[in-house]
């Protein structure tokens, strides 16, 4: 169950021991608006650290829309569920603003 921010609701979730965070990612091409997940494992504000800093080599993001950074006019594209590989990353942070 989600809340009004797309983030996981853990009040009314089935799903315990997950963290979702709205962030914005820049990658060469795209600016992309998602939630990416982590396992509660640590404290919540390493949880973009820990993407980055992972052994795995991609991150799963959820709920996004995609801008074309050269064509920002362009129809933005919104997907369920992408992977993205960590290498294309040029700046990941929380999204605050809406």
């Amino acid at each position: 169950m989600y809340d009004e921010n797309n983030n996981i609701d853990d009040n009314n979730s089935f799903i315990t021991g997950i963290w979702s965070e709205r962030v914005l990612v820049i990658t060469k091409d795209y600016q992309i608006k998602g939630n990416v997940f982590m396992p509660k494992t640590g404290r919540k504000n390493r949880v973009l650290s820990d993407i980055l800093n992972g052994a795995k080599r991609f991150v799963a993001i959820k709920n996004c829309e995609l801008i074309h950074r050269e064509f920002p006019n362009r129809k933005a594209e919104v997907h369920d569920f992408l992977q993205l590989n960590l290498n294309s990353i040029i700046l990941l942070r929380p999204l605050t603003e809406e």
